[in-house]
């Protein structure tokens, strides 16, 4: 049986120990320095990072490869170096591939130099922490994209009645409209990230509490609760599933090969149907998430109970994201307290 959490840290693991593989030995001494305490998928954007760096560091140095690179030549990089790198990273080409990163990947990725760099002056590998020097860039808050009532109403009607302009699609649909339904409304009735939808086993699914087991970002398992609706459709497709002979697949989703879902295909059915119901609106797997938020918050006013109900590890985390609904909220109770009564 598969355990989709294991199975995508034991790949993350590979993928380190290959990339490693081929760089310098402090590069191995840092990832094992902070294994306890990080995530393998955190632990592979940084050896992915620093990679990506080093390669820029070749290119300027064309005599160097990755494990030529030493601790000598990084106590020598300046200021200067790391900015330029910095103004590299916002539009470059590689291997006749156009890259282009924002403002807030360029700030993970300098988050990610800053931690290893901080690691070798720790350690005293290098004299000198060049990049705390450097700013971390400023992200402006996005407004939060999430669907109102009357659009959730129309996502949903178009994940169950279909409707496509194709007859392909339409056969298509009929083929997945049940697996969909119980995903969408899933997603929608509990705010779970679409990572943790993908790893459920069908053990993790209580239908007599109307509740899932799912892993958290970090490996904390947890409990959450989904509605009614949400229960019928879900219902729906386990009978639908346990119909399929299968053989040692306990993934509660399943894609056409019978397979355990993948992040890719939840984000492209999404995709498909949002474009057709509500096709002003980016409508991803995440703004599923944010659109439970957003309708939680508005029921209840507690932002500590969504915080809770997200995973949020700090409650800040869903006060800055839902800001802009507390002032709402904040300005619509103005009047609540009376000064002085009126004649």
């Amino acid at each position: 049986m598969s355990n989709y959490h294991e199975d995508t840290k034991n790949h993350d693991i590979e993928k380190i120990r290959t990339i490693t593989s081929n760089m310098p030995p402090y590069i191995s001494q840092y990832i094992r320095s902070i294994q306890f305490r990080t995530t393998s998928k955190t632990r592979l954007e940084y050896v992915i990072d620093i990679r990506n760096f080093f390669e820029y560091l070749i290119m300027e140095n064309t005599s160097a490869s990755l494990k030529d690179i030493s601790l000598e030549m990084l106590n020598n990089i300046t200021k200067n170096n790391i900015e330029e790198y910095l103004d590299y990273l916002q539009h470059y080409e590689k291997n006749g591939k156009e890259y282009k990163n924002d403002t807030v990947s360029i700030k993970r990725k300098l988050i990610a130099l800053r931690r290893f760099f901080g690691y070798l002056f720790t350690n005293d590998m290098i004299s000198a922490n060049v990049i705390d020097k450097i700013d971390i860039p400023k992200v402006r808050d996005k407004e939060i994209i999430r669907m109102n009532r009357d659009e959730m109403d129309d996502f949903l009607n178009q994940v169950e009645y279909g409707n496509f302009k194709s007859s392909r699609q339409n056969a298509y649909h009929e083929k997945q409209k049940v697996r969909d339904l119980a995903i969408t409304t899933l997603l929608l009735s509990t705010g779970i990230r679409v990572s943790e939808c993908v790893g459920l086993n069908l053990e993790d699914v209580n239908m007599r509490e109307s509740s899932l087991r799912i892993i958290r970002k970090g490996g904390k398992e947890a409990t959450v609760y989904f509605s009614d609706e949400a229960a019928a459709y879900l219902q729906e497709y386990i009978e639908e599933r346990s119909l399929l002979e299968l053989e040692n697949e306990n993934a509660l989703f399943l894609s056409s090969r019978k397979q355990r879902i993948s992040v890719r295909t939840i984000e492209t059915l999404v995709k498909k149907y949002a474009i057709a119901a509500v096709p002003n609106k980016h409508i991803t797997p995440h703004k599923l998430r944010s659109t439970f938020g957003t309708a939680l918050y508005e029921e209840t006013s507690d932002i500590y109970l969504v915080s809770e109900a997200l995973g949020h590890e700090d409650v800040s985390t869903t006060k800055k994201h839902y800001a802009n609904l507390t002032n709402s909220r904040k300005y619509a109770n103005r009047d609540k307290v009376i000064l002085r009564k009126k004649e």
